[in-house]
């Protein structure tokens, strides 16, 4: 089962505050502005920047096209 899409609409960065991305096939939310990944688990997002994981340069710009 995949996380709500509405409400990944509404979910923001809780560093920057800025738009999310949802991975469907990591089961993460991304921040591109961050370059972060914010993990879902059991359908809800982990939104706690030490649980990020750090997006490379190489990853952050297929997020972006």
């Amino acid at each position: 089962m995949a996380i709500n899409v509405a409400l990944t609409e509404i979910l923001a960065c809780p560093l920057c505050k800025g738009k999310l991305k949802y991975d469907k096939t990591a089961q993460r939310l991304i921040c591109l502005a961050d370059a972060l990944a914010y993990p879902v688990r059991n359908n809800i997002p982990v939104l706690i920047a030490d649980e990020a994981e750090q997006l490379g340069p190489d990853e952050v710009k297929k997020w972006r096209s």
